[in-house]
């Protein structure tokens, strides 16, 4: 059986969220579309999908391999169109959506050398920290930080994301340093505002397990705002803890105006991810901003400037 037709299966099944819906979606029936996830699984000697009556979950092994397939064949795609026709050009309007915070910093900067890149198209850059319906509010693709819900939304991860407990030294020397995240319930925690994001709460992991924290629900004289921001601000200024990524505190980090606490707890980074709505062929816009981000996200160097 054809290695690629296998892989566009699996990306399909994955998209639509059942074998039927893929099956329909390719005029096949749900037991051909079966047989080429069986196929590919045993190829690979590994299980991508646990599939029951009522629903398909992707395994870790499952989630990598599908991001590996949908760049293979984004790339195929795009090479078929260089070729064809004397080559393509991206050309139209591509609507993106990022958080607010990691937009302004690691979004916005690079539309500029995006758009000299590629004449022929437009951007329009939303950034918003509540997250937005993108498909049905015409977006192209959306940039998200930290874990995502389950969703028929495709995804590939762009970049790792680290979040850590930070705090200044002035508060640190006034308040004590915490221990162990029990201890945080006796300090200034500074926390997004329920309707902002961080719905779980801050991540640990203790005794090898990921825990969630919720410092707002325990702390006194606790301060909260919706703008990441803000937060980030006060840390700085002494009001207390914060728990915040890499991207937005390394600066501090390095000049000494932070320093991190809680770090034997500090749970697995999560991902930056590209998201868009369900699609089996991307636009070659999509497809070239969703590189471009790559190609900058991951260099090491570019974090640390």
């Amino acid at each position: 059986m054809d290695k690629l037709k296998q892989m566009e299966s699996f990306v399909l099944v994955a998209a639509k969220g059942s074998l039927t819906a893929a099956a329909a979606a390719e005029g096949l029936a749900p037991a051909v579309m079966g047989r080429r996830l069986d196929a590919l699984e045993a190829r690979l000697g590994v299980k991508l999908m646990l599939r029951t009556t009522r629903r398909l979950t992707l395994t870790p092994e499952g989630q990598a391999f599908l991001e590996d397939c949908q760049r293979l064949i984004a790339s195929l795609a795009d090479a078929e169109a260089a070729v064809s026709a004397g080559g393509l050009k991206a050309s139209g309007h591509l609507r993106v959506t990022a958080p607010a915070g990691f937009g302004r910093r690691h979004v916005a900067p690079l539309v500029p050398a995006f758009l000299a890149e590629h004449a022929e198209l437009s951007l329009s850059l939303n950034l918003s920290d509540r997250v937005v319906d993108i498909v049905h509010e015409g977006f192209d693709c959306a940039v998200r930080v930290g874990d995502l819900p389950d969703s028929s939304l495709v995804s590939t991860r762009l970049a790792d994301n680290r979040r850590l407990c930070v705090a200044s030294p002035g508060y640190l020397k006034r308040a004590g340093v915490p221990r162990h995240p029990d201890e945080l319930a006796r300090h200034a925690c500074l926390t997004l505002s329920s309707e902002a994001s961080q719905v779980r709460g801050w991540a640990f992991q203790v005794d090898g397990v990921v825990q969630h924290l919720r410092p707002e629900t325990r702390a006194q004289g606790r301060l909260d705002c919706s703008d990441g921001q803000v937060l980030h601000d006060w840390c700085v200024q002494g009001l207390g803890i914060a728990w915040r990524s890499t991207w937005e505190v390394e600066a501090d980090l390095a000049a000494g105006r932070l320093v991190t606490v809680l770090d034997d707890f500090a749970a697995p980074p999560n991902g930056i991810y590209a998201v868009f709505p369900q699609s089996r062929h991307l636009p070659l816009r999509t497809r070239l901003w969703v590189e471009h981000l790559r190609a900058h996200y991951g260099r090491a160097e570019y974090w640390r400037g």
